[in-house]
């Protein structure tokens, strides 16, 4: 509740009535936090449109189509449905900056109850109907009016998430033969063994129904991992080679290159470097991808984890609309997805986590010295990325190189270096 008074107060300008668009998933804490925040924002004395279970992507189109002021979208993304949280959006459909949320953030603190509304100018609450044809027909337009999807089978894993409706319809209207799997939530299978972090189940399906693609999405929808006729997993990496490579021959893309993180794959870094192309790299997290993209005029960048970002359709990632322009890709060449997705070989990686129970292992001198040595043995040939989980206690232990056994070999020293430090602690 002191969030939604916090930034309802934070995004005030002018005398008119104000008005915040609210979505949320389909976890079960969703009505829980849903009306304390709708509290808090009347409270604050702006209206609540609620829009219901809608994917984040769609808060995101909707702030700016029913020019509000704010935009909330209740999730915990692809984490179980225990894990919840707000994500805020500006005016202009963007996340809002580290700055701006340390303010709000600041205001909790704060008696912000007395510069809440007066009674008379108190909020009002509304359901809006008909937000998920808007975001269909939104999703719809990011392809060529002539394009269709008829003559493929699309088999659509919704996470049991917050595009459990429109993902399968907007595919069906497009002309697709849908079949649409994790489609019944119940507030507790949000992301339950399904969905972009679990694409096994997927890749049954598809080759159970004989389907000639399978898309999976995340409890949000904010991102995508697609899986071919054959089974075989293609990562954001693979998807966003796939979109540059396009957009470039089609003289679409901005910035002669990709924005991605730390993360992505030495592959597709190589990949686009043999095309003219640059890969811009940032720390982890889409709103650094997209504070780049802004700043340097880049209309493609993500995440190896599937989140999409193409800024000449939305301001955020979008599962749905990725999605699309790869099935586009697909339709144009007339070729199966396991040829048309597959755009490098990717240069063996690994990724561990070792659970922390609270200092700072990482400034330690075994584990500094641990780092310095995996280093140099990877040379230029490798590169080496470590890091602290945003959402859990860990530490994330990430190498790649073109020599598999020394890869492993590296993070299993510095894991081992960090496990000493905090076993001693």
């Amino acid at each position: 509740m002191k969030v939604g008074m916090a930034a309802g107060l934070s995004f005030q300008n002018g005398n008119h009535r104000h008005r915040v668009v609210l979505g949320k998933d389909t976890r079960l804490s969703g009505y829980m936090i849903e009306n304390a925040l709708v509290a808090g924002f009347c409270a604050a004395g702006m209206d609540v449109f609620l829009l219901g279970p809608i994917p984040t992507p769609a808060v995101a189109m909707l702030v700016r189509s029913l020019r509000a002021d704010i935009g909330v979208m209740i999730s915990a993304s692809h984490n179980p449905f225990q894990d919840n949280g707000i994500k805020l959006f500006g005016p202009d459909g963007y996340k809002l900056s580290d700055k701006i949320e340390g303010r709000i953030e600041a205001m909790l603190d704060k008696e912000v109850e007395l510069a809440l509304a007066d009674s008379n100018m108190l909020g009002r609450a509304k359901r809006v109907d008909g937000v998920h044809d808007r975001y269909i027909e939104f999703a719809k337009r990011t392809l060529p009016r002539s394009m269709s999807l008829s003559g493929l089978r699309i088999v659509v894993d919704c996470a049991n998430g917050a595009a459990y409706k429109v993902a399968p319809a907007a595919l069906w209207e497009l002309g697709a033969e849908v079949v649409a799997i994790h489609d019944e939530p119940n507030g507790l299978n949000i992301n339950e063994d399904c969905g972009s972090t679990s694409p096994l189940s997927l890749a049954k399906k598809v080759h159970e129904v004989r389907a000639d693609i399978g898309i999976a999405l995340d409890g949000d929808a904010d991102r995508v991992v697609i899986v071919d006729e054959n089974g075989s997993v293609v990562d954001g990496d693979q998807i966003m080679a796939l979109i540059a490579q396009s957009w470039h021959e089609s003289s679409r893309l901005s910035g002669g290159g990709v924005v991605a993180t730390v993360m992505s794959n030495l592959g597709l870094e190589r990949f686009l470097g043999d095309r003219g192309l640059a890969l811009h790299r940032t720390k982890v997290g889409d709103r650094y991808v997209v504070e780049h993209m802004r700043a340097h005029g880049l209309n493609i960048g993500g995440e190896q984890s599937g989140h999409v970002i193409m800024s000449d359709f939305s301001t955020s990632g979008d599962g749905l609309v990725t999605a699309l322009q790869v099935l586009a890709c697909i339709k144009r060449q007339n070729k199966p997805a396991s040829e048309v997705c597959r755009k490098f070989e990717p240069v063996p990686q690994v990724l561990k986590n070792v659970r922390t129970s609270g200092g700072r292992p990482l400034e330690s001198e075994p584990v500094k010295a641990a780092i310095s040595d995996a280093q140099s043995k990877l040379g230029d040939s490798g590169r080496l990325v470590i890091r602290p989980s945003g959402t859990e206690p860990l530490i994330r232990v990430m190498a790649e190189g073109d020599n598999p056994d020394l890869v492993e070999r590296v993070v299993d020293d510095i894991i081992g270096a960090i496990s000493d430090q905090r076993s001693a602690a």
